[in-house]
This record gives structure tokens, sequence and C-alpha cells, in this order.
């Protein structure tokens, strides 16, 4: 028992005195390790660790910083001497946004791009088998779930098929999220040609030391030319086809332009650190795809990316952001909070999991008051179940302040962004929770376009009719022991 006291007073003292960590944070680990000693100094071991500024990262964080073309474009805009053609968004009041993203973490804005917006499994992944049988050059995938049943098996032939043709594979996934994949078959794909590599592989059966750091990036390029990111993993459910969780409601990009050389930065930064082999060693992975026209000496090559060009829509101004522990900042975090700020008319949220900080919280209940049309949509169902009842305390508590929250019945709903007055979207990896903002990989795609944004909010318009309102009245009715579930969820929010 001495024993015991010293051990939770050492970790007590390593919490308090040498982690910087929000002060909710601290309170809610000492009660942790002080009321249930054993399970809580195991649960410290497992999720507790603040590898900020653990040095795994520091090669990471230069890599972040050899990015020329970030320090020019931010002496454009100081200037005001940006292209005539990139100065829409920035009319529309989003210029210090833009230089913030920039300055910050490295996000260059991009306007030659063009979306296609995916809600729906099924035709996600039909898009995404016919991109990768077009590829030429070579295939970069990263997921954070990827598992083994007929989804990824659709698409393991293709993938051989393109080795076969001399097209370059590479599969990243996280340690934590590849659990349900037998490693005979990673095997089997390294056989075939494919290059496999694991983010925090765990160093003993499941048991991971890093697990409360996930990389929960999505990310899909194609030949330097095309790009996919957002919310579908790989795995039966994402096509509806799981019973616990019905139809999937998610949100998917489709991305061809300069955004995707940002996608593929990203790809290159996590796969360097989880393999070893440095991606930028070879610059054709980060050439922009060319129109083919001029005298440009890619022209050859410039044709046969071509093939993947997406030719609807207007050019889409964008920046790829991303965030995680290797960041000083929470990016993506901060970048919501700007434009939750900016909103003027209405904001339009859309998350599985609502588990906001402070500033987050605020920011949302001054919108309401200051007359913006605040609406959130959570899903009905659960797949955590406490981050599941902290959200709807979260939700709940907004309610006060004339934020309308939707609970989407119709299957699950994992998809992950925020629509601001029409001008500006925000889509990708990221939930609007703690965990997403401070622990996990993310990335997410900053959109300066009115109709990607249009769309956007079309797409959430028509999910309204598939949501049950909460009101103030109703959502007081809720029994005693729902009320209990949700403040005890609630109280351990910032380890969630």
């Amino acid at each position: 028992m001495t024993h015991l006291i010293v051990i939770n007073l050492l970790f007590s003292v390593i919490i308090v005195f040498f982690q910087r960590r929000d002060p909710r944070s601290v309170w809610t680990w000492l009660l942790a390790l002080n009321f249930i000693p054993v399970f809580g100094i195991v649960f410290y071991l497992l999720f507790g660790q603040d590898l900020k500024k653990s040095r795994m990262f520091k090669v990471k964080e230069i890599s972040d910083r050899l990015n020329m073309p970030v320090r020019n474009q931010e002496k454009l805009l100081l200037s005001n001497d940006m292209p005539e053609e990139m100065m829409d968004p920035m009319s529309r009041d989003f210029s210090s946004l833009i230089l913030y993203n920039l300055a910050t973490s490295g996000a260059v804005l991009t306007m030659d791009n063009h979306v296609k917006v995916y809600t729906d499994g099924q035709v996600k992944f039909e898009a995404l088998r016919t991109a990768l049988r077009k590829a030429r050059r070579f295939i970069h995938i990263q997921y954070y779930i990827i598992k083994n049943d007929e989804v990824f098996d659709s698409i393991i032939p293709i993938l051989e098929d393109k080795i076969r043709e001399g097209v370059e594979v590479r599969i990243l996934y996280d340690g934590m999220g590849g659990r349900f994949m037998p490693k005979k078959k990673w095997e089997q794909l390294r056989r075939s040609g494919i290059r496999v590599g694991v983010f925090f592989p765990p160093f003993l059966g499941w048991l991971n030391l890093r697990v409360n750091y996930r990389n929960h990036r999505k990310i899909v390029i194609i030949d330097g030319a095309v790009g996919f990111v957002g919310g579908f993993n790989i795995g039966r459910e994402y096509i509806s086809k799981d019973p616990a969780f019905g139809y999937w409601r998610d949100t998917h990009l489709r991305i061809t332009g300069e955004a995707v050389v940002s996608l593929q930065i990203r790809f290159a930064l996590d796969w360097n650190y989880a393999t070893g082999e440095n991606l930028f060693k070879n610059e054709a992975y980060f050439q922009p795809s060319q129109s083919g026209d001029g005298d440009s000496p890619h022209k050859a090559e410039s044709a046969k990316l071509d093939e993947h060009a997406c030719q609807d829509g207007s050019q889409v101004c964008m920046q790829i952001i991303a965030s995680g522990p290797d960041t000083r900042e929470p990016h993506i975090r901060n970048n919501y909070l700007a434009l939750f700020h900016k909103a003027k008319r209405h904001i339009y949220i859309q998350t599985p999991y609502f588990v906001p900080d402070d500033a987050i919280l605020s920011a949302l209940k001054i919108a309401a008051l200051s007359g913006v049309d605040v609406r959130l949509m959570i899903p009905c169902k659960p797949d955590h179940p406490f981050v599941y009842r902290a959200t709807c305390a979260y939700a709940g508590e907004l309610l006060d302040y004339g934020v309308k929250v939707y609970i989407y019945t119709n299957g699950f709903l994992h998809s992950k962004g925020i629509m601001i007055d029409g001008h500006v979207s925000c889509y990708g990896t990221a939930n609007m929770d703690i965990r997403s903002f401070e622990l996990n990989f993310e990335v997410n795609a900053t959109i300066y376009d009115e109709d990607v944004t249009a769309e956007l909010e079309r797409a959430f318009m028509n999910d309204l009719p598939h949501c049950r309102q909460v009101t103030r009245e109703n959502y007081e009715k809720r029994g005693l022991w729902t009320r209990i579930r949700e403040q005890g969820s609630r109280l351990l929010s910032p380890l969630l």
C-alpha cells in the first residue's frame, strides 16, 4: 500500500509540475490516480503520456518548416501583392485567416482545384476504385482503419494489377486502427510488391503505450493528380453493411489541382516517420499536375495526369490544414475557432463527437446570442458510449443559448465539418472534440468557395428531414440515470 501511495504521488507531481496540460485535464488525472489507484496508474500509462514535446516528432516538425512556398506566399499576403485571381476569398474578409493558417501550419493557399463531394460510401469507394485503375506512376494510401472485409478485398486486386504495370503502391495505416487486419494479410501484400507502413505499431500483441495518439487521417493520392480526404475508413460499415450502424452518412472529398501536392506532403511526412524512407528525395512526388498546354517539358506526363482531371465546377481555392501532437498549436481547432468568430449569418456543424474545449463552446454561445443561426447535427447512436454521453451533455448546454441541435436518426452520422455563411466550409478527418484537436493526427480541407459550400449545405439540409430536433423541454425530460451518465462522461471528457 505504501508503494502505491508513493507511485501515485510521483505521477501526480509529474502531471502538475512537469507537463503543460489544460487545468481540467490535470484535475481529471489527479482524481483518477487517487480515487482508483491501481486502474488509474494503468490508465495513465496507456493514455496519459504527454508526447507533445517528445523528441520523436522533432524530425517531422523540422520537415514541416522546409517549405519555401509557404514563406513566399506569406510575403505576398503581407505586402498585399497576391495575384488577382487569388484575391476573391480575401475580398470576403478571410485574408487574416488564410495568413494565419499559412504562417502557423504551412497551409499554402491553392486556387486551381476542383472538388467532388461524396456522402455515400458505395459511391465514394466506386470513385476511388475508378481513380486507382487510372494510376500510371504511384498510389499512396493512408487510412486510420483498414478492415479485412469485402471493401478492402475489392481494392487489393486493383493494387496488385498496378504493381504488375510498374506503378508504386504504398499503404500506411495506424497501429490502433489496423489491429483488425491479420498480419499474414499484410505479409501477402508486401510479397506482391506493395510497400506497407505502420504508424505507432504495437510492440507486444495489441499492447501499445502510445495508443492515445492515433493517426486519424484518411488520405489517398494518385499520381500527384487526384486526392481523396474525408471521413470514410475502409470497412463494410462504411458502405452501410453493418446492421449495428445501419446507413452510414459521411462526407469525403475528391480533389484535383495543386492542393493534391499538400496532401502528398502530409502523407510523405507520416510515411517518412513510420518507415524511415525519405520520399522527399524524389521531387516527382511533389510536382503539381500540369495542364499540358504550352511548351512544358512535362507535357507528355501531363497528358497522362489529365486522365484524372475533374472537369465539372469552377476553380476552387483551399488550404489543406493538418494538426496533431507534432504541431505546437492545434491548427484545425484554431481554424474552426476563427471561422466561428467570423460568421455573420449561420454556422452549420456535423460531427459524430462533440466534446469541445471552453474556447469553442464559448464561440458558439456568443455566435448564437449575436443572432447567428447555429445548428449542430450529431448521431442518434453511440459507437463510443462515454464520448456519446459527453456529446449529449455539451449539446444540451448549447440549447440554453439558442443553438439548434439535431439528432440524425437515419443510421449513423460520421460526417465531420462546418459551413459558414455559404462562403467557407471545412471538412476532413477531425471531429469537433478535444481528442481530434490535441491528440490525434488529423487533416482537413478549408474551402473558400461558394459553390462547394452550397453543395455541402444542401447535403446538410437534406439530412434535416432525417433528424429529430432536440428542444429544451424534451432535453429536460431525460431520466436520472441518463443525467448521471452524461455528467460522469463530461467529467471524464478531457481524457476521452
